[in-house]
């Protein structure tokens, strides 16, 4: 290994390591500002918001008495609160102590001494704070980017090996091999347009040009394109990419992605051997397909054989912009989306029902905001959404220490009438943390093994 070799590595490791302390920081700021200003509007008095933990870089106070820093180590982040002992507000008793004896009504701006109400949303304003930066980003992407238009209209055609084609961009769709473009929202028109979709490497396009109906040649309507790469997958690791065509398999040449998808599933991992054709240059590489647990609408998860690609059509479909109200529905169903498949996930994962690699520590987290960075804006935002969501959904699991055990708390004070003794919640909060370390031990083993 010469100098030559090393400079790429080490500046891949930097670019990794600070796209992956951007997308914590952001989560983490918003996540602890939404515990900060919900406790600000409850009357409780927060002493420090901290970025980081460790030795102080930077720090300043504001008009509220608010302490604000960013310290050495940028990996989580804290707010202290008036009468808290530490980052994870354990009650700070000789504090508390010594405010009731000197001003017994300052209490009130404690977190221990202030009404349920106002603990209580100032605990869960936290992960609410990460679902609604979800819903927003998920919201603007998609207002920015807009949404198919209707008609079906070609936007852009994608450079394929067959050359050029009579599809022009602009042309308005109707029809594939005889069978009519289904609209959005019918189901038995899609499948009948996927039973009217051959292997062949053309079809014939009914469009609508000008005002005028054609019918012309154009390419396979879903053709073997790559439109993106998986993180950590096999496509990945040999760095196929986007605008990839592959064009054959095992030595016999393919037209449509259907093809290439029955062939991986029915490969059983074994090595397969993929002809490659990347703006006009041809080459040849070898990979394993890896077993994939899936998703199924119906809250179950499905295992195949996958390489990690994605498909879509011969070319990029004209868009318009989408409204605020339809940009809004998609960014929280999206969110929900996230929020439902990954309780989901975790629980086959319990269950045994799909393989416990599908959860990523910090190390393939890191190496997935490094990834999704170098594929753009768009795709690194929409991997911060998807974090936050995660770290919004984590931080309410009934567990001490995180703010869904702080909730469980209280949840028991409105019943019983008093909160547990400190005794207790310190013992709790102890059984926490350990819960907490052995979770993040248990996903870097994950990073490192799976």
């Amino acid at each position: 290994m010469d100098i030559y070799t090393i400079i790429p590595q080490v500046g891949g490791f930097f670019y990794t390591l600070v796209t992956f302390v951007v997308a914590l920081s952001v989560i983490v700021a918003i996540h602890e500002y939404g515990h900060y200003i919900v406790g600000r509007w409850s009357g409780i008095h927060a002493e420090v918001f901290s970025l980081g933990f460790g030795p102080v870089l930077w720090s300043r106070p504001d008009k509220h008495g608010t302490v604000w820093q960013i310290a050495a180590l940028p990996f989580g982040g804290y707010v202290k609160f008036l009468g808290d002992a530490d980052a994870a507000s354990g009650k700070d008793a000789d504090t508390m102590a010594e405010i009731a004896e000197q001003d017994p009504a300052a209490l009130r701006r404690t977190m221990h001494g202030a009404p349920l109400w106002a603990r209580s949303a100032t605990v869960a304003a936290g992960p609410i704070f990460n679902f609604i930066m979800s819903i927003l980003i998920f919201t603007g992407v998609l207002m920015a980017t807009g949404v198919a238009r209707d008609p079906l209209t070609v936007g852009e055609l994608h450079v394929l090996p067959g050359g050029s084609y009579e599809l022009a961009v602009g042309d308005e769709v109707l029809a594939i091999n005889g069978t009519a473009i289904p609209g959005k929202d019918d189901t038995a028109g899609r499948a009948s347009l996927t039973d009217a979709i051959s292997n062949a490497a053309t079809m014939t396009y009914d469009v609508r040009r000008d005002g005028q109906e054609l019918t012309i040649e154009g390419p396979n309507y879903f053709p073997p394109y790559i439109s993106f790469v998986a993180l950590n997958s096999a496509a990945m690791e040999i760095e196929l990419q986007k605008d990839d065509v592959i064009t054959g398999i095992d030595g016999t040449e393919i037209f449509a992605f259907n093809e290439l998808k029955t062939r991986v599933e029915a490969s059983n991992g074994a090595p397969l051997n993929l002809n490659i054709w990347r703006a006009g240059e041809t080459f040849d590489v070898t990979l394993i397909p890896r077993r994939t647990d899936e998703p199924l609408a119906d809250g179950g998860f499905a295992t195949n054989w996958r390489i990690g690609i994605g498909g879509g059509l011969a070319f990029s479909p004209a868009t318009e912009a989408a409204g605020l109200g339809e940009a809004l529905v998609g960014g929280v169903t999206r969110t929900y989306g996230i929020m439902v498949s990954s309780l989901s996930g975790l629980k086959h994962m319990i269950t045994g029902a799909i393989s416990s690699c599908n959860m990523s520590g910090p190390l393939g987290i890191a190496k997935a905001s490094g990834a999704t960075a170098s594929q753009g804006v768009t795709s690194f935002l929409m991997f911060i959404a998807f974090l936050s969501t995660a770290v919004g959904l984590l931080n309410l699991f009934p567990i001490p220490v995180l703010d869904g055990g702080h909730l469980v708390f209280y949840a028991y004070e409105a019943v019983i009438g008093k909160p547990p003794s400190d005794k207790v919640l310190k013992v709790l909060m102890t059984i926490g943390l350990v819960l907490i370390l052995s979770l993040m031990v248990f996903a870097l083993s994950n990073d490192i093994f799976c």
